[in-house]
């Protein structure tokens, strides 16, 4: 009744609220801080990362292929000589502290994670059991904000003290998320309730497996999948929007646990960390429409039915291809193809990574051949076949993009902390008209 007593308001006020496309071009203003090109307009500045995906030059773009740099080092380069385990640790370290670790500086830092994978006392009991949500991501913000109770000083914001509250978070995300999807499960759908406590002897990527899985069982492969996803996750620049949230939110001089959950927020949308949810669910009814055909016209006759709006949520978009920064090759997207055709053979599931590999051509094909440029395969084309091979639910593709990007935040929040300091507050250009006020009898 009140909804609809309000939609009436609601109804009328377009008329007052009402701002046309032709004003931001007029007043100069960059809708989405997007340049008229497309590039992201540059709001601050960073030595955390670097995605590399156009070059300009006298204001013209010209596409290039993509990278992307941790503290100056190409990703590339961090996967293809990373460890059996602990990539992403290292990458941690790179990330929080700027340089690449000697062996013992790994091993030490490595071990101070470990030492804090467990919960508080009663934690899991009161803030994840007793409190069951049906939305996950939700649920993980409530539980980093209870970790505020927890903190004996959680509103000093000194750089070092964040850097603590920081590196504590990015250890407890995994049991943190493990729990919430294992009480959910158990509320709502009824499944035995089964808890693996993490082990001080396992990485972050294994502990993941360990604790998801009900046998605890997972091969070296799969735990090495697992790794290169967090690591290929843990940064992309200060400009993505949960990474921008997070400075800004900072900006204000709140706490931590305020800001990491104003980044979860963020992500939680299917503009940004739920973009690899939408890839899958497409896949899906892909292969429901043709199955793992080799047919080559087949697969491009039914991309042509997403790109002409009659398949799947008919937007016309096909996920998990094309970029706001990555013009010609992202370079996730081929790091992660590598390692799910190392998995697919050990699982018996070439077929299913051979129809991918099809997919992805024959995507770029038909835009091609229809709008005349180039489209480059994204991480979440991959990631989510890549999920799918280590059984882990499709629920918790997003929170797992959570426990990756934590450091990434966590980065950019000290940088902003040292090296800025000021409130971020953009300005908004008022374009309504200005109203003598009118008695409330006489209206």
């Amino acid at each position: 009744m009140k909804n609809n007593y309000l939609a009436q308001f609601f109804g009328k006020s377009q008329n007052y609220t009402d701002i046309p496309n032709r004003l931001f071009a007029e007043y100069n203003v960059k809708k989405g801080l997007r340049n008229e090109d497309g590039t992201g307009v540059c709001i601050g500045l960073t030595k955390v990362s670097d995605v590399v995906g156009y070059s300009k030059e006298d204001g013209k773009k010209t596409d290039a292929p993509g990278d992307l740099y941790y503290r100056g080092y190409s990703v590339r380069d961090l996967v293809a000589n990373k460890r059996p385990t602990h990539g992403y640790e290292e990458i941690c370290f790179l990330i929080l502290f700027g340089y690449l670790p000697k062996k013992e500086e790994l091993e030490r830092f490595c071990g101070v994670l470990k030492e804090m994978y467990e919960l508080p006392y009663e934690f899991l009991e009161t803030n994840i059991l007793r409190t069951p949500a049906k939305n996950l991501m939700n649920k993980i913000q409530h539980a980093v904000l209870a970790l505020y109770s927890y903190d004996d000083e959680p509103d000093d914001i000194d750089e070092y003290k964040t850097l603590l509250k920081g590196v504590n978070l990015i250890a407890k995300m995994p049991s943190i998320v493990c729990y919430e999807y294992m009480s959910k499960e158990h509320y709502f759908n009824r499944k035995s309730l089964v808890l693996h406590y993490p082990l001080k002897e396992y990485s972050i990527a294994e502990n993941f497996l360990y604790m998801l899985r009900e046998d605890r069982k997972f091969t070296e492969k799969e735990a090495n999948l697992l790794d290169v996803l967090l690591m290929l996750h843990a940064d992309h620049g200060g400009g993505n929007n949960s990474t921008f949230t997070n400075v800004v939110i900072s900006s204000t001089n709140t706490d931590i646990y305020s800001t990491i959950c104003g980044s979860i927020g963020s992500l939680k949308g299917p503009r940004h960390g739920g973009a690899n949810l939408k890839a899958s669910e497409m896949m899906d009814e892909v292969i429901g429409q043709i199955g793992y055909t080799t047919d080559r016209e087949a697969v491009k006759s039914v991309i042509r039915r997403i790109t002409g709006k009659e398949l799947y949520d008919k937007s016309g978009l096909v996920y998990g291809f094309g970029h706001a920064v990555y013009t010609i090759s992202d370079p996730r997207a081929e790091l992660l193809r590598e390692y799910c055709e190392t998995v697919a053979r050990e699982q018996d599931k070439m077929k299913e990574f051979e129809f991918y590999r099809l997919f992805e051509e024959c995507v770029k094909e038909v835009i091609q051949e229809d709008k005349h440029r180039i489209i480059p395969t994204n991480v979440d084309y991959y990631s989510g076949f890549a999920y799918d091979m280590l059984q882990i639910p499709r629920e918790l593709y997003t929170p797992l993009f959570v426990t990756s990007r934590l450091v990434g935040w966590i980065a950019h929040n000290i940088e902003n902390k040292l090296y800025d300091g000021k409130i971020m507050r953009p300005a908004t250009k008022y374009v309504g008209e200005n109203v003598p006020y009118v008695n409330v009898e006489n209206r």
